[in-house]
């Protein structure tokens, strides 16, 4: 039995915190104790602690299995700059990256080593993952290994492989949302039978959700965001929808900044910063954004429009108040919302034909033959294909999400790869290169000076700082790079903003191309269940909190602030009779005898509603 005791030394020295949550704790204790477990904790609960300290602390390597490589890359940054030895295995790695990467964690040179579930199939990590000494096996995002998760991906149903190699190994499974039958269904898909379960409740206090029925959203929305003088999150199911509104809220003097995964990384990382240090109140976003951010402040989350599941409107909404502050969720709709959703249901699962068609098209762009392509990445310019096959996005986007459910492929979102290279040669024969090309000489030395891992990894290089050391342009430098890889001297891998799309086998001739049935018929079923369960949550008058609640199988008392939970302290009768005259609110404080945070959770849903209004510093009707 490992100590608790370190865990918590281990806590404060590399991350320092004092003490676990604790809801973390005893998922923190369970897998010290090398105990089978699956965690549920909602969105900000700390997943990340409940595996990196107890990896760290038992002795081998803790492997983490996470789809998405911007989170796998962010971890890993940080785990780095906290001195702690992690890699991760992404689509953007040539073969010897994967190699040394590989041979650090079999020999003891990493504690952590992430990976997503398409790469554990390829027969040169399972060769390499039958000689590690596993501590810990983390299945991060583990709903995604069940066909009733909300993001189903058939890749995690080859862990069970890596449980056979390491039975002994103790795995911790972890998702912010699982129903039961989800969470029946990850521990049968990974064998573990005998697993501990913790569920964090999915109360939350502090947040108010609030739905409403409005003609004019675009209006509420820019009126909403004009009064709040605070931080807050507008979520739109479209990119389209982002762009419109983010623009509308601009034209209107909002500090506005907007986030989709059409952006490429740089975009992105600005729109990110400048939120996060308060230069812009507003981040007008698709669902692309959210996902390992935690900035404790949101006091509001808007939707503009219907999510199409539960579960991602309660992590959406989950990202206001975890500084522990009343914040609200507000969700819009109009009846044609409602209806939409289910028009979109039957876009979402294009026709086999369709599918067919697309994944002949994506492999002739890449120029890929039959029987070739296996376990290859490519980059993929979405944007310039459906242009040159005059296919809409929409249909190629949804013909490949069908592909990967189907086993054949996998596409990455778009993210910055930086250009990395390594010299693969001594420094005696690099030596003789200079000799023979003295126009190289410059740059082979700069290279060694300023990156002295360069000839044992695949390092990262800033070509900024290269351009003005050697006062030449970019074009020129990357001339030179090329030549040197032709020639055998460097393995370079140039840098992109495209998004890799990774064969899970070899092309298949069109003939041999099946889809299974499982891929159309449950899967659709699944996601129909859960359209009528979010519209269920827009129009039942009940407490919205217990509706999100009772989805995920617990139970709650009424929340008391929704909009259906009705007022706290003060009837609506008395409230309006008093505000027959514009009042400050040290007038209501003064009259109602309450407190300034009573009265901003008795008004605010009427705010909302407009049944009370806000001009001047005072309130009316």
């Amino acid at each position: 039995m490992q100590s608790f005791d370190l865990a918590l030394k281990l806590l404060n020295h590399h991350w320092g915190f004092s003490s676990f949550r604790p809801t973390q704790i005893p998922i923190v204790q369970a897998a010290l104790a090398a105990q089978n477990t699956l965690a549920i904790l909602p969105t900000g609960g700390g997943k990340s602690i409940c595996f990196q300290v107890p990896g760290l602390q038992r002795e081998g390597l803790c492997l983490v299995i996470s789809p998405l490589i911007a989170l796998m890359q962010d971890q890993v940054e940080n785990l780095q700059k906290r001195g702690l030895r992690a890699r991760a295995l992404t689509s953007g790695l040539n073969y010897r990256e994967i190699d040394q990467i590989l041979d650090n964690a079999r020999f003891g040179g990493l504690d952590f080593l992430y990976t997503s579930p398409e790469r554990i199939q390829s027969s040169l990590f399972l060769e390499r993952f039958k000689l590690m000494k596993i501590s810990l096996l983390v299945i991060d995002e583990a709903h995604c290994i069940s066909e009733w998760g909300h993001d189903f991906r058939p890749a995690y149903r080859q862990l069970l492989k890596l449980r056979e190699i390491h039975s002994k190994a103790p795995v911790l499974a972890l998702t912010a949302t699982a129903t039961k039958k989800v969470q029946e269904d990850i521990c049968l898909q990974l064998g573990m039978k005998d697993a501990k379960v913790f569920e964090a409740p999915f109360s939350r206090p502090n947040v108010h959700y609030l739905v409403k029925e409005a003609h004019h959203k675009l209006e509420e929305i820019i009126s909403i965001c004009k009064r709040e003088n605070s931080c807050g999150i507008v979520y739109c199911q479209k990119r389209r929808s982002v762009k419109q509104l983010a623009l509308q809220l601009y034209h209107h003097g909002i500090k506005v900044t907007l986030y989709h995964g059409g952006m490429d990384s740089n975009e992105r990382k600005t729109a990110l910063q400048n939120w996060l240090t308060g230069k812009s109140q507003i981040m007008v976003a698709t669902n692309a954004f959210g996902m390992g951010i935690d900035k404790p402040d949101v006091r509001f989350v808007l939707h503009y429009e219907v999510p199409s599941s539960p579960e991602a409107y309660f992590q959406e909404a989950g990202r206001a108040g975890r500084d522990g502050n009343t914040a609200y969720a507000l969700l819009l709709f109009e009846k044609t919302d409602l209806v939409q959703l289910k028009d979109q249901l039957d876009k979402s699962f294009p026709s086999p034909e369709q599918v067919t068609f697309v994944y002949r098209a994506v492999l002739n762009y890449l120029k890929v033959a039959v029987g070739a392509g296996k376990e290859e990445n490519y980059d993929f310019d979405l944007k310039n294909f459906c242009r040159t096959f005059e296919i809409s996005e929409e249909q190629v986007y949804y013909s490949l999400k069908i592909l990967e459910q189907n086993g054949n492929l996998s596409l990455s979102e778009g993210f910055f790869q930086a250009t990395r290279i390594q010299f693969i040669v001594n420094k005696e024969v690099l030596y003789h290169f200079q000799v023979q090309h003295e126009s190289f000489y410059q740059l082979c030395t700069l290279l060694i000076r300023t990156y002295p891992g360069i000839f044992e990894n695949m390092t990262t290089i800033h070509e900024d700082k290269l351009l003005q050391r050697l006062k030449i342009d970019e074009s020129r430098l990357y001339k030179q790079l090329e030549f040197m890889q032709k020639h055998g001297i460097i393995d370079l891998n140039k840098k992109s903003n495209y998004p890799k799309l990774y064969l899970q086998h070899e092309r298949l001739p069109e003939t041999y191309l099946k889809l299974k049935p499982s891929i159309y018929l449950q899967r659709k079923e699944a996601a129909l269940l859960k359209i009528e369960s979010i519209q269920q949550y827009c129009t039942e008058s009940k407490c919205r909190a217990q509706q999100l609640i009772a989805y995920f199988g617990q139970e709650s008392e009424p929340c008391g602030h929704c909009d259906v939970c009705k007022p706290l302290v003060i009837e609506d009768a008395t409230l309006f009779a008093f505000l027959t005259e514009p009042r400050k609110l040290s007038e209501l404080e003064n009259h109602f005898k309450c407190s300034k945070k009573q009265l901003e959770q008795q008004i605010r849903p009427h705010l909302l509603t407009e049944k009370i209004k806000f001009k001047a510093g005072k309130f009316y009707l």
